[in-house]
């Protein structure tokens, strides 16, 4: 019989088990959706339902790249003790490697095949919930790609090649050196993890992030009682030393202080043998923005007690 797109999803819903899975349930049961739930339950592919609600905030952030591109993904798990573990981490490494091809489009990661389990990605995080017992999913990727030069990457806190707590990547479009720019390359992206810039130079930050900015500055110019036209003076300076700390390029460079990032650049063409750009970067950092839960362990143990 013919199985609907609707049917599927409704199993889903339910169960939480992978598309596939949940096409052959229906299949086997010749659409009897309640004969399903209880076919993926026997087969051990439905236990993911269970755990889909509990809160995902640890986990990894995966870096790969390929030839002139770059990607990131974040795959998320309840605790960081699956983080160290090593299925966990093939997985995550697995899902970089196809993020690079996927080109930060997600849907489409979601649907490429991992090699070793020959299913998707989506699919294949499913198993694993069901096969490690945590509540997982993958967040978020994005890719950064050059026409010529490196994308350069590092990962923080590392917990293996290309996995750690914090990735980013960056690109340098150049048609120098291509070593000598991927020293530059991962000396800039080790900058980024450390000095959280919000974009590569001050024409490119966000319009409402710099009126946010503005309104807040002449709040506080206000303040001083000055007149308007010294407050508007004082906040083109407070705009100049924001730039200063919020773009890549006017940031003083980490790896030499001496220097700002532009100057860094600068400083080094003459090594890479050509000019170089920052195009774009990207930064991951693990859990960022997911709000996790907390309990209070003594409230706990009181309420069992109440319980026994």
């Amino acid at each position: 019989m013919s199985i609907s797109a609707s049917q599927v999803k409704e199993l889903r819903d339910v169960t939480g088990a992978g598309m596939m899975d949940c096409k052959a349930a229906l299949t086997e049961t010749a659409g009897d959706v309640e004969a399903a739930v209880d076919w993926l339950r026997k087969k051990g592919l439905s236990k993911a339902a269970k755990k889909s609600g509990r809160t995902a905030a640890e986990g990894l952030v995966g870096v790969s790249s390929k030839g002139t591109s770059a990607a990131l993904v974040e795959v998320n798990s309840e605790t960081d003790f699956v983080a160290r573990n090593d299925q966990f981490q093939a997985l995550v490494r697995q899902i970089a490697d196809l993020a690079v091809d996927a080109g930060g489009d997600f849907d489409k990661l979601g649907a490429a095949v991992v090699a070793s389990t020959g299913k998707s990605v989506t699919e294949s995080i499913t198993d694993a919930v069901a096969t490690i017992g945590e509540n997982m999913r993958l967040r978020r990727t994005a890719a950064v790609t050059v026409e010529a030069g490196v994308v350069g990457t590092y990962t923080h806190n590392s917990v293996s090649d290309g996995l750690g707590k914090i990735g980013v990547i960056v690109g340098l479009q150049s048609t120098g050196d291509t070593a000598a720019l991927a020293l530059l390359g991962r000396q800039i992206a080790m900058h980024i993890a450390a000095a959280t810039p919000i974009a590569v130079r001050p024409d490119e930050v966000d319009a409402s992030v710099l009126e946010r900015e503005k309104a807040i500055f002449a709040d506080q110019a206000r303040q001083s009682g000055k007149p308007e036209a010294v407050i508007e003076k004082m906040v083109e300076g407070r705009i100049r030393k924001f730039y200063e700390e919020a773009t890549l390029l006017k940031q003083v460079f980490v790896v030499n202080p001496d220097l700002t990032v532009e100057a860094a650049l600068k400083a080094a063409e003459k090594d890479v043998g050509a000019p170089v750009t920052v195009t774009a970067f990207v930064r991951f950092v693990l859990g960022e923005g997911i709000e996790k839960e907390t309990s209070d362990f003594a409230a706990e143990v009181a309420a069992a007690a109440g319980k026994a």
